[in-house]
């Protein structure tokens, strides 16, 4: 798949609520993702450490409602912004929140997914 293909499945898949079929399909076995500096799990490898992720992830915030923009591509890499209404379900802080993914593909696979958001206050 060329990266402009990926990009619009993984947008499509996502505004869907269908990240399983972003990872099985689109991701590399060796993806590295990386969050801000402090962030829980700054930085994995591999599809097990990214599925350990997603499963905190889905623990720790209970997800109102997610929308992600269309995909910028260039060449082999590709952005978006996702858009989230979520609340943290140890504190039952709601917030609104938003932040820029951008993707490397190499080989038809998404290798590299680095996320850009502002870190909370605390």
């Amino acid at each position: 798949m060329e990266t402009k293909e990926i990009a619009e499945k993984l947008v499509s898949w996502c505004n869907k609520g269908d990240y399983g079929s972003c990872y099985q399909n689109l991701y590399s076995p060796n993806i590295v993702s990386i969050e801000p500096k402090g962030a829980q799990m700054e930085q994995v490898q591999g599809m097990e450490a990214v599925a350990q992720k997603g499963a905190w992830w889905e623990e720790t915030f209970e997800v109102h409602s997610s929308t992600v923009s269309e995909p910028i591509v260039a060449d082999n890499w590709f952005s978006v912004r996702f858009d989230m209404d979520t609340t943290h379900r140890p504190s039952g802080h709601r917030s609104q929140s938003s932040e820029i993914a951008v993707y490397e593909v190499k080989d038809g696979k998404i290798v590299k997914e680095q996320f850009f958001y502002d870190m909370p206050a605390g």
